[in-house]
C-alpha cells in the first residue's frame, strides 16, 4: 500500500477529531438521512460548531483563516466513503470560494457568519436542462433594470438544492455572446425562487438534489458577484480544485470497498477455503491494489502542485477522470467478489456501487475530461485549421 507524505502531524491530529465526530454525529443517521432525501440542518450546525465549515474565513466571521487544503481533503477522505450525500466539499470547496475570493466585503459581512456556522448552506446553481458540461449553454437570463437584476430560468441536478439559503447562480448577462455570464447571490426564500421535487436518485439518497426555478427573481446590485460579464472566467477558474476535491472522495470510497471486499474474502467460504485464497482472488486484489496506489500518487501530486497555486486544467482534467474511472472498475470488482451478497442492499458494496457511477458524470462527465486533455496536447481541429 502506498505511504502517502502530504500529511503533516497536525493534520492527522485533525483527522482523528473528524472521525470522532463522523462516528458521533453522522453515521449513525446515515440510514434516515438516506429516507429522508437529504442531511440535517442540525449536522450543519454541528459542522459549523466543530470549526468544519469554510476554515479559511476571516475569523471575525468564525472561521479559522486556515487557507491549506488537505484539510478539507480529509474532511472529504473521512466522510466521503461512508456518507459522501454530505456534501460539505461542494458547501467549502465548491460554492465557498466565490464568497471567499470573489464577494466584496459587504457581502461576505453579511453571509460569511452564517455560512461559517451552518445556519446558511451554500449550492451554486450551473446545470441547465440541456446543458450538462456546457456552460457556455447556459439560457437562464439576468436583465439589468435600474438598482437590481431580474433572473429568470431554471436550473437542474442543483446539489444542497432544497436546505440551501444562498444559491450562487450563473445567468447570461449579455444574449448575443455566449461567454458573457454574470454570478449573482440568491437567498432561499427570495420571491419568485421556487424549487421543483427533490429528484430521486440511483444513488447518494441523503444528497438533496433540487431543481431550482427563477421567476423575475430581483437581485439586488449589491448582490452581484464580482463583474456580471466575467462569471464564465471565474466558473472556470475554481473548475480544478473542484475536480481536485471531487478525487479525493472518488478515491475515499473505492479505498473503502477495497477494504470491506478484503474483510469479506477472508471471512466467506467455499470449498473449505477462505474465498480469498484462491488465485482469482489474489490476482484482482493485487490488480486493485497497484491501480488504487497510483490513483493515490496521481492524486497527492496533484495536491502538491495546487498547494503550490501551479495545477493546470489539464491536469485537474487528468486526475478527475483517472481517480473517477479507477473508483468505478474497483467497486465493480468487489461487488463480482462479494458474489450474490454484493447485489444485496444489507451489503455496503451494493451502496457503493450505485453511489460511485455518478463520479465520472459531474464535475464534468469523463469526455469531457478527455476533451479539455486532448486539447492541451494540441489535438484541437480549431486550432490546426
Amino acid at each position: 500500500m502506498l505511504r502517502r507524505t502530504i500529511y503533516d502531524e497536525e493534520h492527522e491530529i485533525f483527522r482523528k477529531s473528524v472521525r470522532a465526530w463522523a462516528e458521533r454525529e453522522v453515521f449513525p443517521n446515515s440510514e434516515t438521512w438516506r429516507e429522508t432525501g437529504a442531511v440535517s440542518r442540525e449536522a450543519w450546525r454541528s459542522a459549523g460548531e466543530q470549526g468544519f465549515l469554510c476554515m479559511y474565513a476571516d475569523e471575525k466571521y468564525g472561521g479559522l483563516g486556515l487557507q491549506d487544503f488537505r484539510y478539507d481533503m480529509i474532511l472529504n477522505e473521512e466522510l466521503g466513503a461512508k456518507e459522501p450525500g454530505f456534501f460539505l466539499g461542494l458547501h467549502n470547496r465548491i460554492a465557498g470560494p466565490y464568497m471567499q475570493h470573489v464577494a466584496s466585503d459587504d457581502q461576505r459581512d453579511r453571509y460569511m457568519p452564517g455560512i461559517v456556522s451552518g445556519e446558511t448552506i451554500l449550492a451554486i446553481a450551473m446545470t441547465e436542462p440541456g446543458t450538462g458540461s456546457d456552460l457556455a449553454g447556459i439560457r437562464t437570463r439576468a436583465v439589468e433594470q435600474d438598482d437590481h437584476w431580474v433572473l429568470n430560468g431554471s436550473k437542474t441536478y442543483i446539489s444542497n438544492g432544497f436546505l440551501a439559503g444562498l444559491v450562487i447562480v450563473a445567468a447570461r448577462t449579455n444574449p448575443e455572446a455566449s461567454h458573457e455570464i454574470g454570478l449573482f447571490l440568491v437567498e432561499g426564500d427570495a420571491e419568485g425562487l421556487s424549487r421543483g421535487r427533490n429528484l430521486s436518485k440511483m444513488g447518494l439518497p441523503s444528497q438533496d438534489t433540487a431543481e431550482l426555478f427563477f421567476d423575475n427573481v430581483k437581485v439586488p446590485k449589491r448582490d452581484v458577484l464580482g463583474d456580471p460579464k466575467m462569471g464564465f472566467r471565474i466558473m472556470m477558474k475554481n473548475l480544478a480544485e473542484e475536480r481536485l476535491i471531487g478525487a479525493t472522495g472518488f478515491m475515499a470510497r473505492a479505498e473503502y470497498a477495497f477494504a470491506i471486499t478484503m474483510d469479506y474474502i477472508l471471512e466467506r467460504r467455499a470449498f473449505g477455503r477462505a474465498i480469498g485464497t484462491f488465485q482469482n482472488s489474489r490476482f484482482k486484489m493485487a490488480s486493485m491494489r497497484t491501480e488504487l496506489d497510483a490513483a493515490w500518487a496521481l492524486t497527492d501530486h496533484c495536491v502538491r502542485e495546487h498547494l503550490q497555486g501551479e495545477l493546470s486544467a489539464e491536469m485537474a482534467a487528468e486526475v478527475k477522470l483517472y481517480t473517477s474511472e479507477v473508483e468505478g472498475r474497483v467497486v465493480d470488482e468487489c461487488l463480482q467478489l462479494h458474489g450474490g451478497a454484493g447485489f444485496m442492499d444489507e451489503y455496503e458494496i451494493s451502496r457503493l456501487y450505485r453511489d460511485a457511477r455518478i463520479s465520472r458524470i459531474y464535475a464534468g462527465t469523463s469526455e469531457i475530461m478527455r476533451e479539455i486533455i486532448g486539447r492541451g496536447l494540441g489535438l484541437d481541429d480549431r486550432q490546426r485549421n
